[in-house]
This record gives C-alpha cells, sequence and structure tokens, in this order.
C-alpha cells in the first residue's frame, strides 16, 4: 500500500475512459494528464485487456503508482494520481456506465496493434475468429438478449450504444497505438463492429464520434521485482505497480475534441493539423530500427534494446534501414538527422532494460506499417529496398527458431513454417502483404537475405507482456 503520507490531491471526476490498462498508458498518457494545468478535473478511469490483474493491484493502492525515470545518470521518482479508477475490462456494465455519463469527454485507447483486428490489406476483417466472435454477442445485445463481446472494440461498440440511448452527447476516441493514421484505423474498426447492431448506432457514431490521430513516444519496459524493491528502498512506500520509462516523452495528436479535453499542450504535447509526417518518422525510424533489433538481436543471443544496438552487425542494419526511410519521409520540420542521433542515445541507454521478446510480439501485424511502406516506396523510385526486406528476412529468420511467439496469425505462421525454402518466405510475406508475396523479385530478395544477420541454435521467446 502507498505511504498516506503522499497526501495525494482530491479525486479528479472521471472525463476520460481509457482501454488498455497497461505500463505504457501509465508512463505516457496519464503522465501528460497530472503535467496539465487543469489536471483537477481530468480523472481516468482505466479498464485492463485481457486480465484483470494490473486493475485490482492498482485498486488496492488507491489507484496511485510511482513513475520511475530512468535515466544514465540515475532514478527519479514521481506519484501519478490522474487514474482514478481501475477496473477489470470485462466489467462491460461499468464500462458502459462510464462511456453513457454526460461528463464523460474522451475514450483513449492502448490496446496493441493487433487489437483492431486489421487484414493484410488495413481494412478491418470481420472474418477474424475474435471480431467473428464479438459481431455475434453484439448482434444479440441489438436484439435485446445479454451479448457480452470479450475485445476491447466490441465492448466499446456496446458502451457507444449506451451512450446514444443515454443521449449524453458526442466525444471523442483517441488510439495511442502504433498505426499509421490511427484515428482512422480505429474509426473503420469501430465502424465495422457497429454494423452488427444496425445502421442507426452506425449513423450516430459516424456524426457524434470524433476519431483522433495520434503518435506515441517513450519507451516504457516492463516492470521488474528489483524496480518494486528501489521504490521501496529509495522512497519509504511500498508500491506493487511502479512504471519505469526513459526521461524522453512525446505525444502528437491531430483530430477534434467535441466534449473538451485536458491542456495537454502545456505538458509538452503537440497538436497539429497534419499528424502523417510524424507518424512515419516514429514508425519507420523508431518503430522499424526496434523490430530489427527485436528480431536480429534475439537471433544474434541478445535480451535488450542496448545489447542488440551494441552489436556492430545490428547496429548497421539499423542504420542502413534508417537511410532508406529517411528518403521515404516528406514534411518540413521532421530534423531527421537530429531524430536519429536522438533514437541512438535512446537505445544505448543500458539502464532501460527493454526486451526484445516483447517488441518481437504481433509481427505480422507490426511489420506492415514499419517495414513494408518503406520497401515500395524504395522500389517504385527504382532502388532494391534492400534493407527494408533485411528486416523482413530477420522476421522470417526468427520465426524459424523461436520456440514460442504471440502473433494475431500464429496458426497461419505455424502452417507456413510447414514448407521449405522460397515457398516459405512467399507464404509468410503473404501473411504481411499481398503485395510481397506477389511479386517475385521481392520473394527473391526477401529470401536471398534470410540468413544474413546470424542466427542462434534457439530462442525461447517468452509470451508478450
Amino acid at each position: 500500500m502507498l505511504d498516506r503520507s503522499l497526501k495525494p490531491l482530491p479525486k479528479a471526476p472521471v472525463r476520460i475512459v481509457h482501454l488498455g490498462l497497461g505500463a505504457f498508458h501509465r508512463s505516457h498518457q496519464a503522465w501528460y494528464t497530472q503535467h496539465s494545468s487543469d489536471a483537477g478535473g481530468w480523472g481516468i478511469a482505466a479498464f485492463t485487456g485481457r486480465r484483470p490483474d494490473a486493475a485490482q493491484a492498482l485498486s488496492g493502492q488507491d489507484c496511485l503508482y510511482t513513475l520511475i525515470e530512468r535515466s544514465a545518470g540515475g532514478d527519479s521518482f514521481e506519484v501519478i494520481g490522474s487514474i482514478v479508477e481501475a477496473v477489470d475490462g470485462a466489467n462491460i456494465s461499468r464500462l458502459s456506465e462510464l462511456v453513457s455519463a454526460r461528463e464523460t469527454a474522451i475514450v483513449t485507447m492502448t490496446i496493441t496493434e493487433a487489437a483492431y483486428g486489421l487484414a493484410a490489406d488495413g481494412t478491418f476483417d470481420a472474418d477474424a475468429p475474435a471480431a467473428a466472435g464479438d459481431l455475434r454477442e453484439l448482434a444479440a445485445a441489438a436484439a435485446g438478449g445479454t451479448g457480452t463481446p470479450s475485445t476491447p472494440l466490441g465492448r466499446l461498440v456496446l458502451a457507444l450504444a449506451g451512450r446514444k440511448d443515454a443521449d449524453a452527447g458526442p466525444l471523442a476516441v483517441v488510439s495511442c497505438d502504433n498505426l499509421s493514421a490511427n484515428g482512422d484505423v480505429a474509426r473503420r474498426a469501430v465502424l465495422g463492429m457497429a454494423a452488427a447492431w444496425g445502421q442507426e448506432l452506425t449513423d450516430w457514431i459516424a456524426g457524434n464520434v470524433s476519431f483522433v490521430s495520434t503518435s506515441v513516444d517513450r519507451i516504457t519496459p516492463g516492470t521488474r521485482h528489483t524496480d518494486i524493491e528501489e521504490v521501496a528502498e529509495r522512497c519509504q512506500y511500498r508500491d506493487s505497480s511502479p512504471v519505469v520509462a526513459e526521461p524522453f516523452r512525446n505525444w502528437v495528436l491531430s483530430g477534434d475534441f467535441p466534449a473538451g479535453r485536458p491542456r495537454w499542450e502545456e505538458a509538452g504535447a503537440v497538436v497539429v493539423d497534419d499528424i502523417e509526417p510524424y507518424e512515419n518518422r516514429k514508425l519507420w525510424l523508431l518503430n522499424g530500427s526496434h523490430s530489427i533489433l527485436a528480431y536480429a538481436g534475439q537471433l544474434r543471443g541478445h535480451t535488450t534494446v542496448a545489447e542488440a544496438l551494441a552489436d556492430p552487425l545490428c547496429r548497421k542494419a539499423v542504420e542502413d534501414f534508417w537511410d532508406e526511410a529517411a528518403r521515404q519521409l516528406q514534411g518540413e520540420g521532421l530534423v531527421i538527422p537530429q531524430y536519429r542521433r536522438a533514437l541512438l542515445e535512446r537505445f544505448g541507454n543500458a539502464r532501460i532494460a527493454h526486451r526484445l521478446a516483447q517488441i518481437a510480439a504481433d509481427g505480422t501485424t507490426k511489420l506492415r506499417m514499419r517495414a513494408v511502406p518503406v520497401l515500395l516506396g524504395e522500389r517504385s523510385d527504382g532502388r532494391t529496398g534492400r534493407s527494408s526486406a533485411r528486416m523482413l528476412a530477420a522476421w522470417i529468420d526468427y520465426l524459424g527458431f523461436a520456440q514460442d511467439f504471440q502473433d494475431p496469425l500464429s496458426a497461419e505462421i505455424r502452417g507456413a513454417n510447414r514448407l521449405d525454402g522460397i515457398a516459405r518466405v512467399q507464404a509468410l510475406l503473404r501473411l504481411v502483404s499481398a503485395n510481397l508475396a506477389d511479386d517475385p523479385q521481392i520473394v527473391s530478395l526477401v529470401h536471398g537475405l534470410c540468413g544474413t544477420l546470424g542466427t542462434a541454435s534457439s530462442i525461447d521467446a517468452p509470451t508478450h507482456i
């Protein structure tokens, strides 16, 4: 239990509902909300994703937790109190109650890229098992039954139906996941789910819900037992749920907030009209290089980003990919050379133990946004796209050795892994992009790059955390 002598401010009223209570939300959006000048009017009710554990732990300490900001020079500690309610994601009735409240102005989401149910072409995949199951549940609820959707998007649609019926007015849905045009992706996914409810709800969402796009950035590794012990020793109180993050943070937003929002810009957030250049810079330069390090680094026996970056072969693969990505980035004010230098410093912070196995999850979804646009752009400009293709080759090599991996298409990956040679490469590429798999030159290029970043005899990749 956190020491009561900390005397936190009185809890703010719930005006933000968050889906996906995890470490990143607590180091990023919750931090920005706490540091807004009007934080006293903007409490967050945060719902877990797959399990209730985080909500139970936070609720046991009044939803207070410690943010450990870890730099090369040492650690600093701050108690965050902007989350005022932590709830099991399966508690759909509480979610509906809060979303239906007129005071609620914003729903934010960190539900991972895979949770949006995208097909390989980027559209909402209504036939995916999880989506299909929720579509049936929503149809049952619309008919007066007791439908209980299990995905974050299905639960959100059910809650939005309640808001419509309550005539509670418009609100904003804000995706904070690493997806290009994530606001538009969220809109397509929510409307795809809402179709099961009926045209009336679909029309209401289209007219009353604003979908805001964001670019989010703060390296937040998983919390370890040693972090809990450090808080107890240094801060003299017990916190079961601290969060560790690097000093750097960035949040860019684009879109309308019809019912208002906190003054996040006073905490350093940036509000822009055109977010695409910022999204691409982050998705390609930061997230793309993370994917290279995650796959190649584990193949070469490394466990953290800092370890992999210190490997000359991994670093060269990153730098070469950055050269390709920089040629494809368009927009003023991106200061790409400075951004690259800052990434090297951030990645090299050995005190941030950012686990490669955590980054490696959900490759079929992530690589569509991190490797494919750069590769296709380079080839359209008459170049080979070799460095982007190497990222895909490292992923394919990783899938050949990993004993365990997390991916929304894990069954299809195992089926492709039963093939040999170039047929296996083509089958795996098809799970990422049909445009790649249908181009014999790209398939041959990726096949030729397999094995070039070195392999370990076996990888036992833990489940995503």
